[in-house]
């Protein structure tokens, strides 16, 4: 008794100093989220962009100070977390009701766009890592993609700021195509379920393909939504690949062993998917966490925000923006070319 009771109440001890030290940042990034929130319902646009930019706004908060250990918090661990819950929002029985037209295109378009922003980065002289997190990011779901990869990526100086520039550029690059992808599906004459499946497998964020294809009909809004699922559901096979090459170039020249490293994010992402798919999970459950998990990737990009500046952005220059495009329009062809050919 008179171990375990000093080292329970050092335990104790060590959790409220724990508490203590990660609540400022944390509740900051909280607040912050919040007016990026209410400005996005009131005024219009990705609550994400806002959260980022006001973030980025008070970067010498994380410089110093009693904020800093909670915005770190707040930058990985709360992110991952969030990661996590977007299982939430997916059941096998969505994806399995889209046929085999966008399950095919899916399947080709993902690790094509991925492969091209490799080559074509290399070409440019960018990183592997920047060119894998922005094939990743136009491939598979925008945002929400490049930060479940940007996680299981090696990390350095470079890479936060990597995450920053590709999540702005993809989000703005989603918000063209919300508006552009409408008049072209229109100019190609495409019919009700191949306009949506154009949408839903073009476009990078979910916010936007909803927009887009329920801007047009809500056969086609449905359609482009479940297709964007789909892409969604990709974000696993896709993070675990990354997970394993990662592993095995770090692993080489030491050991000669390679670990399978599974980040514990992504196995409850793959559990949460299951569980929804297959237990009947009731609606105020699922909405539940599909609302924590949009809350917690606010307060994550408010964290990775202030951790960045519009300063050290700069200095990247043209290329990362030239990359994205350059994926955006080679998807969007690829997809198109797909529906007409199979006409």
């Amino acid at each position: 008794m008179s171990t375990s009771q000093p080292r329970a109440f050092m335990d104790k001890n060590a959790v409220k100093e724990w508490f203590s030290i990660i609540m400022p940042g944390l509740l900051l990034c909280f607040v912050v989220g919040m007016a990026a929130k209410f400005v996005s319902e009131h005024y219009g646009g990705p609550t994400i962009l806002y959260a980022l930019l006001m973030g980025m706004s008070l970067n010498y908060l994380s410089e110093e100070g009693r904020c800093a250990p909670g915005i770190q918090f707040a930058a990985k661990s709360v992110l991952r977390f969030g990661i996590a819950l977007l299982g939430a929002r997916i059941t096998f029985e969505q994806l399995m009701g889209l046929g085999i037209t966008p399950i095919a295109i899916v399947l080709v378009g993902v690790p094509a766009t991925i492969f091209f922003g490799v080559l074509c980065g290399r070409w440019m002289g960018l990183s592997k890592n920047q060119s894998i997190l922005s094939g990743a990011s136009v491939g598979i779901c925008g945002a929400s993609a490049a930060l479940a990869v940007s996680a299981v990526l090696p990390q350095n100086k470079e890479s936060e700021k990597n995450l920053i520039f590709t999540v702005i550029g993809v989000t703005a690059l989603s918000t063209v195509a919300m508006i552009a992808y409408p008049l072209i599906v229109t100019g190609l004459n495409l019919n009700a379920d191949e306009s949506g499946i154009f949408l839903g497998a073009t476009i990078h964020d979910v916010a936007q393909v909803v927009g887009a294809g329920y801007m047009m009909s809500d056969e086609i809004g449905d359609v482009a939504t479940f297709t964007k699922l789909l892409r969604v559901a990709a974000l696993v096979p896709v993070v675990v690949v990354i997970s394993i090459l990662v592993a095995r170039r770090t692993d080489m020249g030491t050991d000669g062993k390679s670990k399978l490293p599974l980040p514990g994010f992504l196995v409850a992402f793959v559990i949460i998917v299951t569980i929804n798919s297959t237990v009947p999970v009731p609606e105020v459950v699922t909405s539940g966490m599909s609302e924590m998990s949009r809350w917690c990737l606010i307060i994550a990009m408010v964290g990775l925000g202030m951790k960045a500046s519009f300063k050290e952005l700069a200095t990247m220059g043209w290329k990362p923006i030239a990359l994205l495009v350059a994926e955006t329009v080679v998807l969007a062809a690829l997809v198109a070319l797909w529906l007409i050919c199979a006409r």
